[in-house]
């Protein structure tokens, strides 16, 4: 029976993907609340601070292994601190942040895939002195 390991990049880059999955998930919750502060008629202000606030960390953390997932979080603090219709603005706030996410997922499973150490249970392969 065939088991599956990451090896140690893989697993950094794993770890890396997690927190970012995280700090993304509390990016999408600002993004909601703007909508709604939108559809209320409230001041969107605040919301882009939280968001610029939020996003430049992850950018950061992302454009080392994952730049064009970072790329894509900088035009997203770009998109927000951007003058426009408020309306355009949120719509495409909740497009870059899909976007990002779907990103994220098929990373994940390219470091599994591309990481990933098959061994086989009970035999080992030719030790180095052989």
């Amino acid at each position: 029976m065939a088991t599956q390991k990451i090896d140690g990049a893989g697993l950094a880059k794993l770890e890396t993907l997690e927190h970012a999955v995280k700090d993304i998930q509390r990016l999408n919750t600002i993004i909601e609340r703007m909508a709604q502060a939108h559809r209320a008629s409230q001041p969107l202000l605040p919301f882009r601070q939280q968001i610029h606030r939020a996003a430049t960390p992850v950018a950061s953390l992302l454009k080392i292994q994952f730049g064009p997932i970072g790329d894509m979080l900088t035009n997203l603090i770009l998109v927000s601190t951007r003058g426009g219709s408020d309306q355009q603005k949120v719509r495409l706030l909740r497009e870059s942040i899909a976007q990002i996410r779907v990103q994220l997922e098929m990373a994940e499973a390219r470091v599994l895939k591309d990481h990933s150490l098959k061994e086989e249970d009970g035999e080992k392969g030719p030790s180095p002195g052989e």
